[in-house]
């Protein structure tokens, strides 16, 4: 959550600068680098640090009978396999089960930064990372359809309506293009930073709000704070399945494009 100093609380309401962090680095205040290495940032890097470690210590030495720590990634990475790649993509989709899982496992650990103590933000709150694997995603799907296709075959595939009189593919084919293969990584970046901004400002609003109740001057307003501290925590659970749904919804769908990337034409 923002670092907003309780005596300001009151004078001043959470906004889209509750999202903003000064560098935590002083030097590099007013200089081009001053968002280079923020809490942001540096929850990120964790992030992909805890990544990192999880899996090449939980299959450095890989066991018949899996220890904790490798059941644990084994389940993700079936997970992922088996209910996401096998059941959208087909058997292809096993080949794509890695960077599935790797796209899941890390929106979800950066998701999770939001309930977390101290940090409860989440990275995705900034559109910036939202878009970046937005555009991976894309490039991904683009690339691997272009491999099956080729290029024009490819647009073609995605463009051209199967069955629809040809007169109206005048009017289709515009709309499938801007679709399939320019609206895709808007809405998937949309969608993923819209619900993390949205989480973040309503904990922001019940636990800060719930700062200015209990400074206000009127006694019988003080008890309604706890009230507002309540909700926070409420929200918090909430925000916890909210969180892991949108990890799970942006994989789910990168898988949904790759297999329209790959199918038949007809």
């Amino acid at each position: 959550m923002a670092e907003l100093p309780t005596y300001l609380a009151a004078e001043f309401p959470p906004g889209v600068d509750s999202f903003n962090y000064k560098s935590l680095i002083p030097s590099f205040e007013d200089t081009m680098w001053a968002g280079a290495f923020t809490k942001i940032a540096l929850l990120v890097w964790i992030s992909v640090a805890i990544i990192l470690v999880f899996f090449l210590v939980t299959y450095r030495n890989p066991k018949l009978v899996p220890t904790k720590g490798q059941w644990l990634a084994e389940s993700v990475y079936g997970l992922v396999r088996d209910n996401i790649a096998r059941d959208i993509i087909g058997q292809q989709g096993v080949r794509f089960a890695p960077y599935l899982t790797t796209l899941f496992v890390f929106i979800l650990l950066n998701n999770l930064w939001g309930i977390v103590p101290f940090a409860q933000i989440s990275p995705n709150s900034h559109i910036a990372f939202p878009i970046v694997l937005a555009v991976m995603s894309w490039l991904v799907y683009v690339a691997v359809g272009i491999q099956k296709h080729g290029f024009f075959g490819y647009i073609k595939t995605s463009c051209w309506v199967s069955g629809a009189p040809l007169w109206v593919q005048p009017i289709l084919v515009p709309i499938e293009f801007v679709s399939n293969l320019i609206l895709r990584p808007v809405t998937l970046s949309v969608r993923l930073f819209a619900n993390m901004f949205a989480g973040h400002m309503i904990l922001l609003v019940f636990t800060l709000g719930g700062v200015a109740l209990f400074q206000a001057e009127t006694l019988l307003i003080k008890p309604i704070a706890f009230l507002s501290w309540g909700m926070a925590i409420v929200m918090t659970l909430f925000e916890l399945g909210i969180l892991a749904l949108q990890a799970y919804v942006f994989t789910l769908l990168t898988a949904t494009y790759l297999q329209s990337s790959l199918a038949e034409a007809h």
